[in-house]
């Protein structure tokens, strides 16, 4: 079983301004790919989600890709 990518690589911290890390876990139409696929936990899955929404709030990401 896939351990947590977060977990593997000690990340505490998910940083909506690290762009880098939080495209791994988007689509090519820019849309967050679920945990079932991406073997994150739940906890570290919602932090993501936020930091997602919050780069792209502010314009460091991609609402819907073209």
């Amino acid at each position: 079983m896939k351990q947590c990518f977060f977990s593997q690589n000690n990340i505490n911290h998910i940083d909506y301004k690290d762009t880098e890390i939080l495209k791994k876990f988007l689509n090519p139409h820019a849309r967050i790919i679920s945990k079932k696929k991406t073997c994150v936990t739940a906890k570290n899955q919602r932090k993501l989600a936020m930091s997602v929404k919050r780069a792209r709030f502010m314009a460091l990401l991609p609402y819907v890709a073209r």
